[in-house]
């Protein structure tokens, strides 16, 4: 399988272009093998920033500030055994701040800003070794290339959309999905997206100005190289991202020599219109799907949805990949093998949608784009079980 692509979003928001490494997919990195971390260790204490280490069975990249460490649980494993109050306890500490610039985003703005595109691999995929289930550890050959369709107009009824937000060097725009939540059945506003998509990854921050477009270019005012409005641009509002969670995986790896990060490279946001119409996102946009955790791998027909923007596309249409059934692609069998369709879709479509039909004929979402060949003929997206689930729990119930 080719090696997987993601250049570095600051590095290439400054350059003013998107920097192609040798990788596997439109916005993030996925690079090939870690391995897999050691036992856990009787030396719990956590190591002085920048030194690396290990904490428990969690190997740590150099260069971590000591605050990140702070509320780690003792091995990765543990996660999957958070509660919502442990989910808090680390959420407190790393706090999202996105206090509502209004305006902010304008079609300039949103027309400059760069696909999000973390930091390149450092190698390839894990080899086939599994581990307690048959998918664990397994990377199967790429599957055959799918070529991207646009979505037919209007937008308005699609919960897709794209996702803008302020990083060092620039801004930057993803893709995302309008999801049920459990909490607030019918009056939904969250968004899924890629961990990429929300954060820095590795010891850096939350980005800023994050806000949610949906049906985003929904009359095609902008296609073509044309210049639109803004009420052509966002039919249904810019919403500001008020809370926002991924997975402590993803801050405390992604983005560096971490690959397996990649595996946990999903986010939830909370959002708010920030022309607030008394409606929520999920009666604004008129639909909404749910995730659909621990789907069965043998069963999935997957459709990606996305916003590409990188050559032969322009980030102003709405594409899908009719993926068919999933292979698997893993950088460490003690984490969850990633899904991988083919597809064509290049940078700016992280973050977006994959979706299947689930037993009752509901549609649902059950993966986002994470990783792309640099040669875009294939995406991989995580696999969502315990960790996911645990995370929308908590922004739901907050």
């Amino acid at each position: 399988m080719p090696t997987i692509h993601r250049s570095a979003l600051a590095a290439a928001l400054a350059a003013g272009t998107l920097l192609a490494v040798s990788a596997c997919g439109p916005d993030g990195p996925a690079s090939g093998g870690t391995s897999p971390a050691p036992p856990p260790s009787s030396a719990a204490a956590a190591p002085a920033a920048g030194s690396g280490g290990v904490i428990g069975g969690i190997t740590l990249p150099s260069g971590l500030p000591t605050s990140l460490l702070e509320g780690l649980p003792r091995n990765w494993d543990d996660l999957k055994k958070w509660k919502f109050e442990d989910w808090d306890k680390w959420a407190s500490k790393h706090v999202f701040n996105n206090p509502v610039v209004k305006d902010f985003w304008d079609p300039d703005k949103m027309g400059d800003s760069k696909p999000a595109d973390p930091a390149p691999p450092a190698a390839k995929p894990a080899p086939a070794t599994p581990g307690p289930s048959t998918d664990d550890g397994v990377t199967d050959p790429e599957p055959p290339a799918v070529k991207a369709v646009a979505m037919p107009r209007p937008y308005t009824k699609q919960p897709s959309g794209k996702v803008f937000f302020s990083a060092k060097g620039g801004r930057g725009n993803c893709s995302a999905t309008v999801i049920t939540d459990p909490q607030h059945p019918g009056r939904s506003n969250l968004v899924w997206t890629a961990g990429h998509c929300v954060h820095e990854g590795k010891g850096g921050n939350f980005y800023k100005d994050l806000v949610f477009v949906p049906a985003y270019n929904n009359s095609g005012a902008s296609s073509g190289g044309k210049r639109a409005p803004l009420s052509e641009l966002a039919p249904l509002g810019t919403w500001w991202a008020d809370q926002v969670t991924t997975s402590p995986q993803w801050m405390v790896e992604g983005g560096g020599s971490g690959d397996a990060a990649n595996q946990y490279d999903f986010a939830v946001m909370r959002v708010h219109n920030q022309n607030d119409t008394g409606k929520s996102l999920e009666e604004t946009v008129g639909s909404a799907v749910p995730v659909w955790f621990d789907a069965p791998r043998d069963q999935l027909k997957v459709s990606a949805v996305g916003y590409p923007l990188v050559k032969p596309f322009d980030g102003q249409e709405l594409y899908a990949c009719d993926g068919g059934k999933p292979t698997r692609l893993s950088f460490d069998a003690k984490r969850p093998t990633m899904l991988t369709i083919g597809c064509n879709m290049t940078q700016g479509a992280s973050g977006g949608g994959w979706f299947a039909t689930m037993p009752d004929g509901r549609t649902a979402l059950v993966s986002n784009t994470s990783i792309g060949t640099q040669e875009h003929t294939s995406l991989s997206g995580p696999y969502l079980e315990a960790v996911a689930r645990q995370a929308l729990d908590w922004i739901s119930k907050k």
